[in-house]
């Protein structure tokens, strides 16, 4: 059973940073994406960020780009998602979300089959 936790949310100012984690385990993860997605309220689910486990190949919203960062620690399983430059619109929920498969799309919510619980993120102007 896969199991994603995520932490590190939390309430901060625009123009400040936050680093969200996701920390997966129950199986291995190939060349699967580990996706971030949002959810604000009143909104659809979208996509953020993902990075494939093997390549780190890493893909952006255009929103966030040049703002958010991925990484990840492969022993520990667990991908960061590193938030500069906070902007109110960015105020949501975040999922980190897994595959099962290595050729499902890493931009599309139905491309993954395992989701976090989600960490609220907040910015205030």
């Amino acid at each position: 059973q896969v199991q994603l936790v995520e932490s590190g949310g939390g309430l901060v100012q625009a123009g400040d940073s936050l680093r969200l984690s996701c920390a997966a385990s129950g199986r291995t993860f190939g060349n699967s994406a580990l996706g971030w997605f949002r959810q604000a309220p009143g909104k659809e689910r979208e996509f953020v960020a993902a990075i494939r486990w093997r390549s780190s190949d890493t893909y952006y919203a255009d929103s966030v780009k040049g703002r958010f960062t991925l990484s990840r620690d492969n022993p520990k399983n667990t991908v960061y998602l590193q938030m500069n430059s906070l902007k109110p619109e960015d105020t949501a929920v975040y999922y980190c979300a897994a595959q099962d498969s290595d050729s499902d799309s890493a931009y599309r919510t139905a491309g993954y089959d395992y989701w976090g619980q989600g960490t609220q993120v907040t910015v205030s102007s």
